[in-house]
């Protein structure tokens, strides 16, 4: 009897420690009763880059010139799908192919500058025309630590850091707020950045902002390796073995 109290307060115990994070680990914003002002950041635009996927819509007065430059030419992605999304690819050159105009470089530009870049491109072709440029099937990957990974679509000009992890559900119990992965294609590089989520001078940084693409990688915490759920029964009967066998080595009696 005795050594099966033995066994199970040492199970408990096992149990209760791989459970229990301090609360330090789990608070965003950890410091914000030192903040003596607001935080200023820019909410800048993102630049159109090879690969992007815009939506351009022409429109007019007249009904022909509409049908001609939003249907004819433009490319239809999930084909088979009655809710595919029309759009444009830039190419890596930076170039979308526009109808009768031909290619027009967008590499670098905002889409209110795209817009008029190529309503001035239209100007020898029609005339009184308004431009539409947007992003469409805007995407970001969130794995690791979260509830729910995956990569998710959002239609934000801007989404924050917290929103993003926020699509995935929010962090588990053993993520580290304080070790995000956030990896960003900036033109030829592959940029990776380390984020303090519990530190409140995120919200004046750069990445404070996620952008199209990006990849967000939730880090464990160091003092666990895998979470509550993944403590295998494996684990669970090679502990009570070992346990069974230091106890009768050391002469418990039941």
């Amino acid at each position: 009897m005795k050594l099966i109290c033995y066994i199970a307060g040492v199970i408990f115990i096992i149990f209760f420690a791989a459970s229990c994070v301090p609360k330090k680990y789990l608070s965003y914003f950890s410091d914000i009763n030192e903040l003596e002002k607001p935080v200023y950041n820019p909410r800048t635009q993102k630049l159109i880059m090879p690969f992007d996927k815009l939506y351009i819509r022409v429109l007019s007065i007249d009904p022909q010139t509409s049908l001609i430059f939003n249907v004819s030419e433009e490319i239809r992605y999930g084909a088979g799908n009655n809710n595919a999304i029309i759009g444009y690819l830039v190419d890596e050159a930076g170039n979308i192919n526009f109808p009768f105009v031909g290619k027009i470089n967008v590499d670098s530009l905002t889409t209110t500058q795209a817009s008029e870049k190529i309503q001035k491109a239209l100007s020898d072709y029609v005339s009184n025309t308004s431009i539409i440029v947007k992003y469409v099937n805007n995407q970001i990957t969130v794995i690791g630590e979260v509830q729910r990974q995956g990569v998710f679509s959002f239609t934000k000009d801007k989404l924050t850091i917290y929103e993003a992890i926020g699509l995935g559900g929010g962090l588990t119990p053993y993520g580290d707020r304080k070790n995000i992965i956030l990896i960003r294609n900036e033109n030829d590089k592959i940029m990776q950045n380390r984020l303090n989520l519990s530190n409140s001078k995120i919200s004046s940084k750069n990445y404070y902002y996620v952008l199209p693409n990006d990849v967000i990688i939730v880090e464990p915490l160091k003092a666990i390796s895998s979470s509550y759920s993944n403590i295998t029964y494996t684990t669970i009967l090679g502990s009570i073995t070992t346990l069974i066998a230091i106890l009768l080595f050391t002469g418990v009696s039941f």
